[in-house]
């Protein structure tokens, strides 16, 4: 449980900077960009 939120945030951060640059999906992306940066402050708030 460690490195799963971190690299589920990591692959949500990829996934939004792809789809932003490339497919500019709308709010769907900004929504991938928000659970990486809550996923994220999860991790070091709880200092995995």
């Amino acid at each position: 449980m460690n490195n799963f939120l971190y690299i589920i945030a990591i692959l949500f951060f990829i996934g939004w900077a792809v789809g932003f640059f490339a497919f500019n999906l709308g709010m769907l992306i900004h929504i991938l960009l928000v659970v990486a940066i809550i996923a994220l402050l999860l991790r070091i708030i709880k200092g995995y």
